[in-house]
């Protein structure tokens, strides 16, 4: 009885654990199932580049020549020939100041002219008879020497009046205001029949002003550092210190650009720094055919601050932060993640310099980076970084 009681504990307990193994089984082969696939990535290799170090400023720019138009002469505005704002070249008609009292003013002169010329010839008659007479008996030296005085005189007078001619003609030629340079006018001051002063006095009075267009220059100041380091910089290209370093390259851009697209050259640095800033000023020349570039605009400029060097760069969304590092993350040879602290330099054509803490032999996520994180393994999909022409990084198998 006993022998029989302990077969069927033995057939309860194995019937009882076939269901509890089953469930284990299911257990494992469930967690198998659930375990997430490594994350898809992006992954390039660093691009290699000879790049130069730059430094930056803000300037403004201002105009190769800049006209104020004023008379020389006084009278009422008769004509504007332009519009306001347009471009104008150098000779074009601007001004007409009303000319008949001025025309009236030049046949006054030539008249005066012409009463002086009469004059001198009977001067001049009146002494040739005089001096066919004989002297001291038919005429005295008195009279003689008054009929001498009297055709000096008179010849003087012609030289006079042929010169107010001359003055009466410039008068009436500087009735017509002309455009000094070629650039853009501006809005008139006055307007047709007001009363111009003219002259060459400080209260003349301001009919409009040029400004030329192209080229245009761009000031800005540097620190005295700064200035020193662009000048061995300069020596050590060949450049002698006499031109300051104006044979560095510039670049441009405008406070609603992204890229330094605009090349110029430094054309003039400053003869002395001044003493309460410690800074010199300096000057660069930029071409501008459509007239953009505006005087009076702000922008930022590049000076080359190193010579040329290869450097490594990838795209910014490669780049994380933590705290205040910034790091990228390198995939190993077994697709393992892991950061690599690094420092920036400046961008250029869209791409991040790294100036250290990576290698150009890492291969560095460029794409997914919110799905990595450190010591996981990923799948990583191999792209070469390379930049469209409308500045996008984009990858190429």
């Amino acid at each position: 009885m006993p022998s029989h009681r302990f077969r069927l504990i033995l057939l309860s307990a194995a019937l009882l654990a076939a269901p509890l193994a089953g469930c284990g089984e299911d257990k494992a082969a469930n967690a198998t199932a659930a375990a997430p696939p490594p994350p898809k990535v992006t992954v390039a290799k660093p691009t290699q580049k000879l790049v130069s170090d730059y430094d930056e400023y803000v300037g403004r720019f201002v105009a190769y020549d800049f006209v104020e138009v004023r008379a020389r002469v006084s009278g009422y505005l008769d004509k504007i020939h332009f519009t306001d704002g347009q471009l104008v070249k150098e000779g074009d008609d601007l001004f007409t100041i009303d000319r008949r009292p001025f025309e009236a003013s030049l046949d006054q002169a030539k008249a005066a002219v012409e009463q002086a010329k009469a004059n001198l010839a009977f001067a001049e008659a009146d002494l040739t008879r005089g001096s066919n007479l004989v002297p001291g008996t038919s005429i005295t030296q008195q009279t003689l020497d008054q009929r001498t005085q009297a055709k000096r005189v008179a010849a003087a007078s012609v030289t006079a009046q042929e010169a107010a001619v001359r003055q009466a003609e410039l008068d009436l030629q500087f009735t017509e205001l002309r455009s000094p340079i070629s650039g853009r006018i501006g809005d008139r001051r006055v307007s047709i029949g007001n009363l111009v002063t003219g002259g060459t006095t400080g209260n003349t009075t301001l009919l409009a002003t040029v400004a030329s267009v192209d080229p245009i220059r761009f000031e800005f100041t540097m620190d005295e550092a700064s200035f020193l380091r662009y000048l061995d910089l300069a020596s050590a290209q060949g450049s002698s210190s006499a031109n300051r370093g104006m044979s560095l390259p510039v670049r441009l851009k405008l406070i609603d650009e992204d890229t330094f697209g605009h090349e110029g050259k430094i054309d003039f640095v400053d003869n002395a720094i001044d003493r309460s800033s410690g800074t010199i000023r300096g000057r660069a020349e930029f071409k501008n055919p459509d007239g953009k570039l505006t005087p009076g605009m702000f922008g930022r400029i590049q000076i080359t601050a190193k010579p040329p060097a290869t450097a490594l760069l990838v795209p910014d969304a490669a780049i994380a932060t933590e705290q205040a590092r910034k790091f990228v993350y390198a995939v190993s040879a077994d697709d393992v993640a892991t950061q690599k602290y690094v420092e920036l330099g400046p961008v250029v054509d869209g791409l991040r310099v790294i100036t250290a803490g990576l290698d150009a032999n890492d291969t560095v996520v460029v794409n997914g980076l919110m799905r990595v994180r450190p010591g996981i393994k990923v799948a990583p999909e191999r792209e070469t970084a390379t930049k469209e022409a409308d500045g996008t990084v984009v990858g190429t198998n």
